[in-house]
């Protein structure tokens, strides 16, 4: 019986020298030919979202993740994996980030409970 190992599984390596073999225009023609990798545009940046920095809000308004996270009735593990990119904001949490940002004093007077 032989000693291989049949589950052990290899793994492909980068091939770096054929990289470095390459000039910088042929480097640039690989790259465009990437579909996944297309440049951006005028026209392909209109369709992008752009998803409210949480962080930059929350330092903006001096507060800390415990502060901002109960002022504005947002689950504080939420924020955090916001914040560490760990998921995005869905639609709706990023108009809520967005008048957040704009006008945070209203947005805490409206969850204020009311007399």
């Amino acid at each position: 019986m032989k000693n291989d190992n049949t589950t052990k599984k290899t793994r492909a390596k980068d091939d770096w020298h054929r990289f470095d073999a390459m000039t910088e225009a042929e480097r640039h023609a690989a790259a465009l030919s990437d579909p996944d990798a297309q440049p951006v545009t005028p026209d392909n940046a209109k369709q992008m979202k752009r998803t409210p920095q949480v962080k930059v809000i929350r330092r903006a308004l001096g507060l800390s993740q415990e502060e901002f996270a109960a002022r504005f009735h947002i689950p504080l593990g939420t924020l955090r994996d916001w914040e560490q990119r760990r998921k995005e904001p869905d639609a709706a949490a990023r108009a809520y980030l967005t008048v957040i940002a704009r006008n945070p004093k209203a947005v805490s007077d409206a969850l204020q409970p009311t007399p």
